[in-house]
């Protein structure tokens, strides 16, 4: 029986695990499965797709291994495995649709609302947008892409995921404007 040290570092993990070591590519799946798990959670609302997207991108994470320059930061760089392998699922559920209507769209953004809410509230927002919008919104607020890597990635213009981005927080900004109205009983 093979132990692998509780504090091994990740670089020798990421080693071990290119030469399909078993229980190296297992200590990698259980320190990043919860914060992957997540970032396909942001993007499928379904719990059970989300873990099989996730469970897809690490069998990508394991099979494409070996391209990983460990100049980088390993938890970036199976995130965007993570962030790739949740819009393919969507893909191949349905069409996903990015409107494209004309909007002016404002550079600054003042946010003058004051509520507090838990993750789980903010989740079921961002979860009842349409998905065009969801998207553009999780990749651009929440993961820290730019506009011209989100229209590459998803193959529109950058007009548009600025956009969809714009026409996001309208409907969350709304949505909040409604939650605090009804949670202080004014409506």
């Amino acid at each position: 029986m093979k132990i692998i040290q509780l504090h091994t570092s990740e670089a020798v993990l990421i080693k071990k695990a290119i030469e399909k070591n078993r229980e190296a590519q297992h200590a990698l799946y259980e320190m990043h499965a919860p914060k992957m798990l997540s970032v396909c959670r942001y993007y499928i609302k379904d719990i059970q797709h989300a873990e099989s997207a996730m469970l897809s991108g690490f069998l990508k994470v394991f099979t494409k291994l070996d391209t990983f320059k460990s100049d980088g930061v390993f938890e970036g760089w199976i995130r965007k495995i993570m962030v790739r392998e949740s819009i393919s699922f969507l893909r191949s559920q349905k069409k996903v649709e990015f409107s494209i209507d004309d909007v002016t769209i404002s550079e600054h953004h003042s946010n003058n609302i004051n509520i507090e809410m838990d993750v789980a509230q903010i989740q079921q927002l961002i979860d009842k947008l349409p998905d065009g919008y969801r998207i553009v919104f999780v990749m651009y607020a929440i993961e820290g892409y730019k506009h011209k890597e989100i229209a590459k990635e998803l193959k529109i213009s950058e007009s548009t995921s600025k956009s969809q981005l714009f026409k996001a927080r309208k409907v969350l900004q709304q949505k909040v404007i409604d939650l605090n109205k009804t949670s202080y009983g004014t409506n």
